[in-house]
């Protein structure tokens, strides 16, 4: 008595709604785990990679799956696993595995067009510069079209041959496991074609190396370790294809004066002793010259203040940041006698609480202790 045959849709792990993607994404996870060539002599993976298959090339075919799901085994039998091998669903997920197994480009996929390669480029901006945005000129070393062969590898005025052992078709049936699979053409390496006569000046490969100088435009307001998408300035594509793009990494070196946190600007502003205690206007620089700020009487050190849209710019132009001025009060370091003095007839007229902040954890640290 032959074995019940499991549900398809049980086999690959989906639901009955599942999409044909879905479906195409659960087969090729079971297929790659499963394959006689990643487990020989395993007779139970085998099986189940032909099970596997058997249910892909039902559920991938939109007739047999309305019937499958209507009659079950039934309505789907007289097929078999083998048959979906060479079937139209079979061959973008059979090109996606092999490439997988062997390495490389799979069967024929190198006699399509292809799209370029993507560059990379670092670019160091100083802080300013990344603060109000510049416009540079960046070297990019790329492959472009071959100008005297257009692109076909051939010497101007020849023409490239049909290969003789996959007839242009860039792949030939070799065996794996057991069954047959199309492998890219040893012969001509999956290109379809030979060039007899090549071009002298990018000997037949149809792009040549250059060097060119791509003109960027930095937005204001970019920050270090952000990323520039310029969209078909890669290398060229093979066979028609499209352009890659061009990714700039920057880089912002410190300022001496700003920091950044978001787009809010920050500054550190040392005012003295007297100006803290008694009140002061200073002026306050800011990535477009200076601004004045009134600082009130008995300001604390770390007080901080805000300059409303003195930050920095978003990048994207959706509106301008604040400018935060973080008050640091200098205690005066070198005093002659008669300064000293004046502190002192200051201290012994009884308004010692000149650090109230200070005062208020010694306090605390008096209560804390009494508790114990």
């Amino acid at each position: 008595m032959a074995p019940t045959k499991r549900d398809h849709y049980e086999v690959l792990g989906v639901s009955r709604q599942a999409t044909p993607e879905e479906i195409k994404s659960a087969y090729r996870k079971s297929a790659l785990q499963h394959h006689p060539d990643r487990n020989p002599g395993d007779k139970k993976a085998e099986e189940k990679f032909k099970e596997a298959t058997e249910a892909y090339q039902v559920l991938s075919d939109a007739d047999k799956r309305q019937r499958y799901d209507r009659y079950g085994h039934a309505g789907v039998d007289g097929g078999s696993a083998q048959e979906g091998f060479t079937g139209a669903g079979f061959s973008d997920v059979f090109e996606d595995i092999f490439e997988d197994f062997f390495g490389g480009s799979s069967a024929g996929r190198r006699n399509r067009a292809q799209r370029g390669a993507d560059l990379r480029t670092d670019v160091t901006l100083e802080f300013m510069e990344a603060a109000l945005g510049i416009e540079r000129d960046v070297p990019v070393r790329r492959e472009e079209v071959c100008g005297s062969c257009k692109g076909e590898g051939a010497k101007p005025g020849t023409a490239s041959r049909k290969c003789a052992t996959c007839q242009g078709a860039g792949q030939v049936l070799a065996s794996s496991g057991f069954f047959s699979v199309a492998r890219t053409c040893p012969r001509c390496h999956g290109q379809g074609t030979f060039i007899d006569d090549p071009c002298a000046d990018c000997r037949g490969a149809g792009r040549v190396a250059v060097s060119r100088k791509i003109h960027l435009k930095i937005p204001a307001g970019v920050d270090d370790g952000m990323r520039l998408r310029l969209s078909g300035e890669g290398e060229a594509g093979h066979r028609g294809g499209p352009r890659g793009d061009l990714y700039v990494d920057l880089r912002v070196k410190p300022h001496e004066i700003f920091k950044r946190e978001g787009d809010t600007l920050i500054v550190e502003m040392p005012i003295g002793l007297v100006q803290a205690a008694l009140g002061c206007e200073v002026q306050v620089p800011t990535l477009a010259g200076t601004a004045s700020l009134k600082v009130p009487a008995g300001t604390q050190h770390g007080r901080s203040f805000r300059l409303k849209g003195k930050g920095l710019p978003s990048p994207s132009g959706k509106g301008i940041g604040d400018e935060e001025v973080r008050i640091l009060i200098e205690t005066p370091a070198h005093l002659n006698e008669k300064q000293k003095d004046l502190l002192r007839q200051f201290a012994a007229s009884g308004q010692d609480k000149v650090q109230p902040g200070a005062t208020g954890f010694m306090d605390k640290v008096r209560e804390l202790f009494s508790k114990a």
